[in-house]
């Protein structure tokens, strides 16, 4: 069965890992594709977002969004917008839940996204 919107990102986190959720379809989707184009870099990605999804140690890598794309809402709540460049094009954005520790994948393509071009 294909992951959807609201699934979490398996396998399930242990510890004081953070839990991965899917909050589209689309990045559900885009996820699969980035785990068949770019194996090994999406797996870093997600152990980074895993252990520090609000990490700065990479900022190349990993950083927050700013200006219009840095608060995004979900469920009637606001959020703290990030990205992390797995590939040159492929990027996972996500929504930090800092109180309930999860983070909200919102988009995941192989293609770099395209509100950020101007």
């Amino acid at each position: 069965m294909s992951p959807k919107r609201g699934d979490d990102v398996p396998p399930p986190p242990v510890g004081t890992e953070w839990r991965l959720r899917f909050a589209t379809s689309e990045a559900a989707k885009g996820w699969s594709d980035l785990c068949a184009e770019a194996p090994g870099n999406t797996r870093r990605c997600f152990e980074a977002l895993r252990a520090a999804p609000q990490s700065t140690a990479d900022p190349d890598r990993q950083h927050r969004l700013h200006g219009r794309l840095g608060v995004r809402a979900l469920g009637g709540d606001e959020f703290p917008q990030w990205e992390y460049e797995v590939t040159a094009g492929g990027r996972v954005r996500y929504l930090v839940d800092e109180p309930r520790r999860i983070v909200h994948l919102v988009y995941a393509s192989t293609r770099h996204p395209k509100d950020t071009d101007t």
